[in-house]
């Protein structure tokens, strides 16, 4: 991958070039990890004037010494990581008198991460700097993933798949929303996911169907639905996986027509994903679905995102988000209706944006749909 991340910053500090003798300072840890191939916690990246071939080079500045992989100084191509000349040192502090000591005119920060505070730190470290904004430049850049990215999201899908699949085989009666949502994320770790991609959720009876709910003491009991939301984590990606099913009998009659709605929503949501689509259109897809069966104040803005190093990322598809789906960008549809005092249902997937010619969306977590009486 240090090529892949060396080409990223070169993109990037293209971008940026066009104002004159400018550094870059980046400040958010998965920007870092996505120009860098690494962020240590406190870690800033310096893409001084000059290229890698410049006087300072690219750094990436860290507060405590480099291990592993960091630990002789170079991280990736021409990419050098430099210990901060004092423990109590700010990183992004440091990168600013080395970019003014390199001759920059200008430093290209991240105001949307930095306080207020550190931001008035920076300056007062080479008051001869211009301080501009990059906006969300490497959000942005950071959207459209290449097949390396794609193939970590595929295995991190592949394991949330084999944690709830095993976790289904077991008997689940009498066991506690907090017992099993612990159990989902020790599967992760065992099928060697880096781990949970966020908080795993586990709904049962009255609380399925609740978008990110946090399991309770609640215990599982015959005729119940039951919602479970987990993801898993992999070489630095994260996925999302959400199915709801009914415990031990066969389903009630509400609870098919429900599920049958949601899944009709889902359905229409994944197919609606192609490239040059605007996201609003996937939200509308799956929404409208539901608003024709009287639930259209249950499903929560927005129907999907983005996921990528973070599990929540650009875009969001949503009724009023602007833009349009670009093809190898990964994203979540994720409907869901809850009926307060009953419960409800979701349906979580993630997919990623693939041409027709291609075969169309591509989905990346493949447990089934079908509403199983477990």
């Amino acid at each position: 991958m240090s090529e892949a991340h060396a080409a990223r910053r070169s993109q990037l500090r293209d971008r940026c070039a066009a104002a004159g003798s400018t550094a870059v300072l980046v400040t958010r840890p998965a920007n870092i990890r996505y120009l860098a191939g690494a962020a240590p916690a406190g870690a800033a990246l310096l893409l001084a004037p000059g290229g890698p071939g410049g006087p300072v080079g690219d750094l990436l500045l860290c507060p405590r010494p480099p291990a592993g992989d960091l630990a002789g100084g170079l991280l990736t191509g021409e990419l050098r990581a430099r210990t901060l000349s004092a423990a109590a040192a700010d990183a992004a502090v440091e990168a600013a008198g080395l970019a003014a000591a390199a001759g920059a005119e200008q430093l290209v920060v991240e105001e949307h991460h930095l306080s207020v505070t550190r931001h008035r730190a920076v300056g007062a470290a080479a008051p001869g700097l211009r301080l501009t904004d990059l906006g969300r430049a490497v959000e942005q850049q950071r959207l459209v993933k290449d097949e390396q990215e794609i193939a970590a999201l595929r295995i991190a899908a592949e394991i949330a798949d084999q944690a709830l699949g095993e976790l289904l085989e077991s008997i689940l009666v009498g066991r506690t929303e907090r017992h099993l949502a612990l159990e989902l994320e020790r599967r992760l770790i065992d099928h060697g996911a880096d781990g949970p991609a966020f908080p795993t959720s586990v709904g049962t009876g009255p609380h399925s169907g609740l978008p990110g709910h946090r399991p309770s003491d609640r215990r599982v009991e015959e005729g119940d639905f039951l919602s479970v939301c987990l993801g898993a984590g992999y070489g630095g990606y994260h996925c999302e996986l959400g199915r709801t099913f009914v415990i031990g009998t066969t389903p009630a009659r509400w609870q098919i027509e429900l599920y049958e709605v949601v899944f009709a929503a889902q359905r229409a949501g994944r197919e609606a994903l192609a490239p040059d689509v605007p996201y609003r259109d996937v939200d509308r897809a799956a929404r409208q679905i539901l608003d024709a069966a009287g639930y259209g104040g249950g499903l929560p803005v927005p129907t999907g995102h983005g996921v990528g190093l973070e599990i929540r990322e650009d875009p969001e598809l949503s009724p009023g988000a602007m833009g349009k789906l670009d093809a190898c960008v990964p994203v979540t549809v994720e409907p869901g209706v809850h009926l307060p005092g009953r419960g409800g249902v979701r349906i979580d997937d993630t997919l990623v944006v693939r041409p027709e010619a291609d075969g169309g969306p591509e989905l990346l977590t493949i447990t089934t749909k079908e509403l199983l009486a477990l």
